[in-house]
Formats: C-alpha cells, structure tokens, sequence
C-alpha cells in the first residue's frame, strides 16, 4: 500500500466522539427540539503566516442544517446517477465525481456573498448545481442534450452559470484565471472575491505559483483553494509532491489548513478568508478531503489505494453522515426530516436521469449559435473556407 491508513484517517472522527465532542447545547426549543446549537470543530485549523485564524466555535441553526444536508446529499445522488450514466455508456468522454468531497463545497458556498465568484478544475457537477443549476441542468449537461446548462455543447469538464467560471480541462489552468477574476473584482470595486479551486495534483504547476506572485503584488481578493483528496491522477500525494502542507506552499501567502469532511469547519474557514482577503490580499487554503471513487471514471481507483482504506474512511469520515448524525444529536433535525430529505432528492435526481437518458441533441447548425456572448462582427471569426452567420439565442443560462 502507498500510503498507511493512519494517514489517510488521522485523528479519525468516529460518529459518537463527533457527537459528543462537538455538541454543546441548543440556545432556543420549539417540541424538544433546538432551533439554534453551538458546533465545536474537532480537528483544529493549521495556519500558516497568520496570527489569528478561523472561529472554532460556530453556530448552527436548523434551517442550516436542513440545508447543508439537504444539499450534499443532493450532490451525492447526482454523482451516483452520473457513475451510473457513464457505465451505461450514455455519458460519453471524461467524468470526475466529487463523492466523498460534498462538504468542501457545501461549505465554501455557505460563507459565499452574491458578489462572490468561484472557478474550478473539472471536478464540478457539484459546484454547477450550488451555484444555482438543477440537477436536470448538470445531468442533461452531461449527457450532451438541450436540456443541460450550455445546451449540451460544454459536457463534463466545462459547466458555468452566473458567478461560477466554470470547470477547467487543463490541469491547473483555472488559478491563474481566477486571480483574473479576482482583478474584476477589485477593478470594478464591487466588493467582491474569487474562490480558485484546484486539487493537490496540479499543486505542483507552475502557473499556479505565479498566480500566488501576482495575486500577492497586487493584492487580490483571491482565495487560492487547494482540495487535498490525497490523491492525483493514479498516485499518492507524498508520491508526487515534496511537501504536501499545501497551505504552506504559498510562501509569503498565509495559508490555512481545514478538514474538508467537516462542513462548518470549511464554512467558518471561508468566511475567515473572505474577510481576510478583502482587506489584505490572497490566501492559501487546503481542505484536507478525500475522494471515493478513481480520479475519473476511467480509473477503477483501487490500484495504488486499498478498498480497506476507502470504507474506513466512508466509514468513519464521511461528510454526509457525520453531519447527519451530528445535527440529530443536536436536535437539529428529526429521523424523519432526513428520510423526508432523502426521499425528496431521490425522487429529484431520478427524474432528471430519466429526462437527461431521453432528451435530444442540439441539431448541428447550432455549433455555430451563442459563439460570442457580445457579437460584435456578423459572421463567425476564424472558419477559413466557410461562410457562417453568428446566431444569437441567448439560451444557455449565463444568458
């Protein structure tokens, strides 16, 4: 085995120690149970450059709850349908799931502002629906027929929607981009911050150290987000990078280290960067989370990782069920408020498999439709030999 389980599950958080360890008590009751608890996070932030850093003790309310649960359970059903999609050769190409990483994104997304952008690699059919995409929109997507959220021309690798840059192809491409985004911020003086996404495989890139450089000359409002699910492309982190305390490797950035199988870690990690780069320039975090399946659909994910390994940490770590059973204990929320949940998004998810299965493709003359977001010429640039008018429909949802 590459790497010890010891690792992988360091300080492991076993349901009933989380429970106990993380509950204080519900602040107003309405039948026995809690409107509002305090949340003691379990594994400590691990900073780098800073003098202070996240709240560890955060609150919860039930509305709050019911949504983080609400939501990451509804990432994982559509993960599901998509591995599903895939094997059945519907979905085409390349798939990367985020299973077993709900709670980064649930948690980033919590601390977000409207004015807030995030940009990511390819992992993104979560983010897609986050940021406001139903599942119908990241399932048709995937299966490349209209109902999806560019029409079915992005695929995979490159959904979008209002304040989310999309999903990345080129491995590490999107850091430089989001500190872009991050100047538009700062430009138009709108307040706002990018959230730039990628995983501890393209840590090792070259432009993202120059993202960092420029990031920090001009202090930007970015948030540089290093998603360490231990793995790259078929090799351990220690296998591929000197160091793997990724939150350290922004040199004179300041960087935080954060469980990312902890939502309310994650989310009162954000909200402490959020405010920190608004006043003082880019950040380095690293969620430390852990994916479940192969680095793609492509790799079964079981050749340089033991199964052992994988169930102990869906076992003992796992985001969704851990808050789960943490909310409950609290609570927070009642057995059958999660069956209620969990029968609503099922019903939710199924549906849209079954729309994305049998919706149709755009006919072929709408390659050429919604090129240009603004067109400024009549016809389409760059088609040598051909003569083709620029169609303007204004139907993907960035419209």
């Amino acid at each position: 085995m590459l790497r010890t389980l010891s690792r992988v599950s360091e300080l492991p958080i076993i349901v009933k120690q989380l429970q106990k360890n993380a509950a204080q008590a519900g602040v107003a009751k309405t039948n026995n149970y809690a409107t509002e608890a305090t949340v003691q996070v379990n594994r400590p932030f691990k900073l780098h450059r800073l003098e202070e850093g996240p709240e560890t003790t955060v609150k919860l309310t039930k509305d709050e709850a019911l949504k983080y649960y609400t939501q990451m359970q509804t990432i994982r059903r559509i993960e599901t349908a998509a591995g599903n999609l895939y094997k059945e050769k519907i979905i085409r190409g390349f798939c990367h799931l985020y299973s077993g990483q709900e709670a980064c994104a649930v948690g980033m997304k919590a601390a977000m502002r409207d004015v807030d952008n995030i940009i990511s690699a390819y992992r993104v059919h979560g983010w897609t629906y986050l940021m406001g995409v139903p599942p119908l929109g990241v399932l048709g997507e995937l299966t490349g027929v209209q109902s999806g959220c560019a029409r079915g021309k992005g695929g995979s690798m490159h959904m979008y929607c209002p304040n989310f840059f999309g999903g990345n192809g080129i491995v590490g491409a999107q850091v430089p981009l989001g500190a872009g985004v991050a100047l538009a911020c700062k430009y138009k003086g709108n307040g706002g911050m990018c959230l730039a996404l990628y995983g501890d495989g393209a840590a090792n890139q070259g432009q993202v150290f120059e993202a960092y450089n420029m990031a920090y000359l001009w202090k930007l409002p970015v948030i540089f987000v290093c998603e360490n699910n231990n793995y790259g492309m078929g090799t351990s982190a220690e296998r591929a990078s000197c160091n793997t305390d990724y939150y350290t490797r922004g040199d004179a950035l300041p960087g935080i280290w954060v469980d990312g199988m902890d939502v309310l870690a994650v989310r009162s990690a954000t909200e402490f960067a959020i405010k920190y780069v608004n006043e003082q320039g880019p950040l380095v975090m690293e969620t430390n989370t852990y994916r479940y399946s192969g680095h793609s659909m492509s790799d079964p994910g079981t050749s340089y990782r033991t199964r052992e390994e994988i169930q102990e940490v869906r076992q003992k770590r796992d985001p969704i069920t851990s808050f789960k059973e943490l909310c409950i204990e609290l609570g927070l929320i009642t057995t059958d408020e999660v069956k209620a949940i969990d029968l609503k998004v099922r019903k939710e998810v199924d549906e849209a498999t079954a729309q994305a299965k049998n919706g149709t493709e755009l006919p072929v003359s709408h390659l050429w439709t919604d090129v240009y977001s603004n067109n400024l010429e009549p016809k389409l640039r760059g088609t040598n030999g051909y003569d083709i008018d620029h169609i303007q429909e204004r139907k993907g949802v960035n419209h």
